[in-house]
């Protein structure tokens, strides 16, 4: 649970990055761009505990506006090489989703949720941050456009669950399907991947 802990906060600050390096392609100013960051931070995971009927973590626990604001102070200081490192937010966002899938898994299970609610919330957790992050910057969000996204969570969050089952050790499980999750969204950008519309 401990190593839980530290990827929770890892991937709050990797999210925070991402919302602040987003805004930053808007011309928002510093307030902006710190609340961007800590929305998205915190709106997966805030939506994951209000539906397992929890506080938000962030609530309780003040490590995780410190990890916000390290990632607000990395986006903005370090922008020209972030930019460079990462093509913007995309790297980061895909970091990001790949954390909070895990921890989204992990301790949707703790909290003796089904298996397949355990899945779903895996997603939410990963999905949401970003889709509020979009909203405010007037952007349709990734998981309506035609991008491998969302699927990317949902196939991580099942192969962690099930690895989970297997009884596969934590530290091997939250690595593979935390990388399953970054080159499945790596990929499927790199090649143009999507999956079929519907209608039209």
């Amino acid at each position: 649970m401990e190593l839980l802990y530290y990827i929770d906060l890892l991937g709050t600050m990797v999210f925070a990055i991402s919302g602040a390096m987003a805004a930053r392609r808007h011309n928002i100013d510093l307030f902006g761009a710190a609340f961007t960051g800590f929305v998205t931070a915190i709106g997966g995971g805030s939506l994951r505990d209000i539906f397992l009927n929890l506080r938000p973590v962030w609530v309780d626990d003040g490590n995780y506006l410190l990890a916000i604001l390290a990632g607000v102070i990395i986006a903005v200081l370090s922008r020209s090489i972030l930019g460079r490192l990462a093509r913007t937010l995309f790297l980061f966002d895909a970091l990001g989703i790949g954390f909070f899938t895990v921890v989204g898994v992990q301790k949707s299970l703790a909290y003796d949720s089904s298996g397949i609610a355990a899945v779903v919330l895996g997603m939410f957790s990963a999905v949401m941050g970003g889709v509020t992050r979009d909203t405010l910057l007037n952007e349709t969000p990734l998981i309506f456009r035609r991008e491998i996204y969302a699927t990317a969570c949902l196939l991580g969050a099942i192969l962690f669950f099930t690895l989970d089952a297997a009884g596969v050790s934590y530290t091997v499980n939250a690595s593979l399907s935390v990388i399953t999750v970054v080159v499945i969204r790596v990929v499927a950008v790199k090649y143009r991947l999507a999956l079929p519309l519907v209608g039209g």
